[in-house]
């Protein structure tokens, strides 16, 4: 596991002990942050379910101002700080804390421009739309969430405030993003990404 590209590029990453995280695969952590890199110079981006923190320090390594990750795992938590240290890049922010509690109260970094989500396989349907609805109030005005799950898994059950475009398929895993409606239009400003989906 390793960071892919941007200032941090090739740097290698370790994961949590233990089977309770599943990282995410380096095929589709490129295909994730290629359709999102024009989003990421400058960006606040939040890291739900961050695991070893991979998502989110690759989005700080590809030009991110600032990337707040929330874990609550001990083993999770101690690979996120040696990820940290082996990144060694600033604006990172390490909330120790389950993500439903964090997204309750008051989240540095906030309102966020990305939020990447890849839940455990514990949180289910309901669990996960509450989820959504309560980081509404986090997101900036053009703000855009991805979730990753199991390509078996429903697809999310958005709020009406996020738009959803086309989920990504690779293989086992797929991606969803919605981006959040231009309350004056009732559109959102970011395009689809472009691309072929992946089948697998």
């Amino acid at each position: 596991m390793r960071i892919i590209a941007g200032a941090a590029g090739g740097r290698r990453l370790v994961a949590p002990k233990g089977d309770e995280v599943r990282p995410t695969a380096d095929r589709v952590k490129e295909a994730l942050f290629s359709s999102l890199q024009p989003q990421l110079p400058g960006a606040h981006v939040l890291d739900l379910f961050a695991g070893s923190g991979a998502l989110g320090l690759e989005a700080l390594s590809r030009g991110a101002a600032a990337v707040t990750l929330v874990e609550r795992g001990r083993a999770a938590i101690a690979a996120i700080e040696t990820n940290i240290a082996t990144v060694d890049l600033p604006g990172v922010e390490l909330v120790r804390a389950d993500v439903r509690s964090a997204v309750g109260g008051l989240l540095p970094g906030a309102p966020f421009d990305l939020v990447l989500i890849d839940p455990p396989y514990a949180l289910d349907d309901a669990g996960l739309a509450t989820l959504l609805q309560a980081l509404v109030g986090h997101l900036a005005a053009e703000a855009t969430v991805v979730v990753e799950r199991g390509s078996r898994s429903a697809a999310p059950e958005w709020p009406p405030d996020l738009l959803p475009t086309e989920p990504r398929r690779y293989g086992d895993t797929t991606l969803h993003r919605a981006d959040r409606r231009d309350e004056r239009s009732g559109a959102t400003s970011a395009p689809e990404p472009s691309g072929e989906r992946e089948q697998g």
